[in-house]
């Protein structure tokens, strides 16, 4: 099992709709996710820089990179694009985070 970790930024005043889209999260999203290999996964968000940040276990290093490759991902990645600071393919800027302490 590998722990990731990113951050994101969150557009100012889109914070109950992105809560609101993520409390309503596809079905098939929900699946894919897991068929992914991707588990205990949480986002957090800060209030003060309206970062979001993610973590995530998955099975391996390949699990979320061919998740990335998925239509349903990208469909999702456009239907978030308008309340996320997002990449030319509509992608989250997403900056991974070095894990500098783990205690398990």
């Amino acid at each position: 099992m590998v722990r990731k970790a990113y951050k994101m930024k969150l557009i100012e005043g889109n914070e109950k709709e992105y809560q609101k889209r993520h409390a309503e999260i596809w079905p098939e999203m929900i699946k894919m996710i897991k068929e992914d290999g991707i588990s205990n996964y949480s986002i957090f968000w800060d209030r003060e820089t309206n970062y979001l940040f993610s973590y995530m276990e998955v099975e391996d290093d390949r699990s979320d990179k061919a998740m990335a490759a998925n239509n349903l991902r990208n469909k999702w990645w456009a239907y978030m694009k308008d309340i996320m600071v997002t990449n030319a393919d509509n992608s989250p800027v997403s900056i991974g985070l070095e894990e500098m302490f783990h205690l398990g």
